[in-house]
């Protein structure tokens, strides 16, 4: 194999591999690999309806596969990649949709083509852009990709869309207006040059027609006594390569299954004895054009291996950069999968701790729940309603029983400070939940943002249910601290504050203004000061309480997450059989399918890269 045939062989094969591992008109997440395909050149084919496009096709094939008919044939484009192999290999073809199967009767490909158009299009006269693939391996090709595409039209016939002569041309246009597309503008013989769809649409998008091959076919039917001289001799209009002439099988031949070989004989033969074309004998028929494209596309990827292998190198670093994304495979072993899951233990831990200490966010959702909520629900206890003068008067006549008391009511004060310290369970209670949602939050966000772990659904579940285990456990010794901080000031009351009370009585009291000791005792006055004095204490257990209940939050939960909240976890995974072990490093399907197809595009691209840079240097 010559090192033309070599250069242009190894584009098709990147370009059937782009296709095949999904990287040809790539969604959003192919972008760098559908720019590779479109980096490499190919040839579209492009002609009006009936301009004879397929029998073009069929002769640079040297076989009888595509579906003929009246009217729109081709309504799907037809990604065909011509392989060529030793001569001593079998000929067959391949489609995408259905890997693996190696076809050689060719009357099969012409149905299947048929029948995949109808999957997508159905059985009517609509078009698709989705293209079908076809691969053809035979000694008797050269290298191509070639592109056949729907026929342009001029008016829309029954059971077509209005649009239908919009929708076709812009389909083609996406096509040849991509400046690496070779553009073959099918023109038939029997008609006039200037009525040519194929060369007024590719001179719109290649003025310069540098990227423009003419072919002129069914010179055999065109009137007696006329050729196509002026045409096939650039006089009529002229482009940047030669016209190239073709005589297809008549549908006669076609009707009689005439072989292409010795159709090929037949149109070598009509040209080396036209009185009109002897003298371009041998720079026309289907032999000479499939050679002729041949040529100008190792010419063009030469011109272009420096940009093609610079893509390929971009393409090789977010292939390589992926699949450290995406993690290598797990080895079988159970002692490196201990490992590897620990280490995927300590790279999550390490994230939620970050959290935390303030190196990411969400720690300060908890300093919130101290400097805010706290206060705020403090502050809208009912200590009004508890200590209103009629709920006092209740409180100590009710302590005092048949024996009114004789100098302070001791038993109802300490009724009332009871009563108002049970209000602050509630606050306490809600600041440890409000603390264990923020951190239930925490570990939520940190599995998903450990890159490592995403692999592996089955871990992110355990470690998910061991954390918010541990954390469980954490809240309910952090209420119960809580409620005993609140239960311990209950517990004994601060008597220094109560004996201060009758000494600022004093100072502030005026003897000329104050009633009688009997009236005092149980008047609305002596009341009020009851409930003022137990306001006060509760007031000094609230500032209390707003400093010791965070202390207590603090330690029994977010310190013991910090410090312990995988131990248990890490107990039960040292516990656990190889195949449990194995179980829990099951890996997302759609992930291993990713990996599969990473490492089948490096190992193209790389193989890409090193072909290119042998023939590169075998020029």
């Amino acid at each position: 194999m010559t090192s033309m045939e070599s250069l242009i062989g190894l584009v098709n094969r990147i370009q059937q591999a782009c296709t095949v591992l999904g990287d040809y008109g790539g969604d959003a997440d192919n972008n760098a690999f559908s720019s590779l395909w479109e980096a490499l050149p190919s040839v579209a084919v492009v002609g009006g309806q009936s301009s004879g496009k397929s029998s073009v096709l069929e002769s640079i094939v040297g076989r009888d596969f595509l579906p003929r008919g009246s009217g729109i044939v081709t309504r799907r484009p037809l990604v065909l990649q011509l392989h060529k192999v030793d001569g001593k290999a079998k000929e067959y073809a391949e489609f995408l949709h259905m890997p693996g199967k190696k076809i050689t009767d060719y009357a099969f490909v012409r149905q299947e083509i048929q029948n995949e158009t109808d999957r997508v299009t159905g059985k009517t006269k609509q078009i698709s852009p989705v293209p079908i693939h076809l691969s053809i391996y035979s000694p008797h090709v050269v290298n191509l990709t070639l592109i056949d595409l729907p026929g342009l039209t001029k008016v829309a016939v029954e059971g077509q869309p209005q649009t239908i002569v919009e929708d076709i041309e812009n389909m083609v246009r996406s096509y040849v207006e991509k400046p690496n597309c070779i553009i073959l503008a099918i023109s038939p013989a029997n008609q006039d040059i200037a009525t040519s769809d194929a060369i007024k649409l590719s001179k719109e998008v290649d003025p310069s027609g540098e990227r423009t091959f003419g072919v002129l076919t069914k010179l055999d039917l065109m009137d007696k006594g006329t050729n196509a001289l002026d045409v096939l001799e650039g006089r009529s209009y002229r482009l940047q390569h030669p016209w190239v002439g073709v005589v297809n099988r008549s549908q006669a031949d076609i009707n009689k299954n005439v072989d292409m070989i010795v159709a090929r004989r037949k149109e070598s033969e009509y040209f080396e004895t036209s009185p009109d074309y002897g003298h371009l004998a041998n720079q026309m028929g289907s032999v000479y054009l499939a050679k002729l494209l041949s040529q100008h596309l190792e010419s063009v990827i030469r011109a272009r291996i420096p940009s093609i292998t610079s893509l390929i190198n971009k393409t090789i670093e977010e292939l390589e950069s992926e699949m450290n994304q995406i993690g290598r495979p797990i080895a079988l072993d159970a002692g490196a999968q201990l490992y590897t899951i620990l280490e995927l233990c300590r790279a999550f831990d390490k994230i939620f701790k970050e959290h935390l200490d303030g190196g990411r966010s969400g720690g300060d959702k908890i300093y919130n729940v101290f400097d805010n909520q706290l206060p705020a629900a403090l502050r809208k206890l009912p200590f009004d309603r508890h200590l209103s003068l009629q709920n006092v008067r209740k409180v100590v006549s009710e302590a005092d029983g048949y024996q009114p008391h004789l100098i302070a009511p001791e038993q109802g004060y300490r009724r009332l400070i009871e009563g108002a310290l049970s209000y602050f369970r509630g606050p306490a209670e809600a600041s440890v939940d409000a603390v264990h949602f923020v951190l239930k939050e925490l570990v939520r966000k940190s599995i998903a943002e450990t890159q490592e772990l995403r692999r592996f659904p089955t871990l992110q579940a355990e470690l998910a249910a061991a954390t918010n285990e541990a954390l469980e456990k954490f809240r309910e010794e952090s209420k119960k601290t809580a409620i005993r901080l609140v239960d311990m000031e209950a517990s004994y009351l601060t008597v220094e504050f109560f004996r201060r009370l009758p000494q600022e009585m004093e100072k502030a009291g005026n003897p000329a203004n104050q009633a009688t000791p009997n009236e005092d005792r149980y008047g609305e006055g002596h009341y009020r000061r009851i409930g003022s004095n137990v306001t006060s204490y509760i007031g000094m257990v609230s500032d209390t309480l707003k400093n010791t209940i965070p202390k207590a939050v603090v330690f029994c939960q977010v310190r013991e997450a910090k410090l312990s909240l995988l131990n248990h976890f890490y107990t039960q995974i040292g516990k656990k059989e190889p195949k449990q072990l194995s179980q829990l490093l099951d890996e997302d399907p759609a992930l291993m399918e990713r990996r599969q197809q990473c490492a089948q595009r490096l190992e193209l691209y790389k193989a890409a890269r090193d072909e290119i840079d042998s023939v590169s240097w075998a020029r």
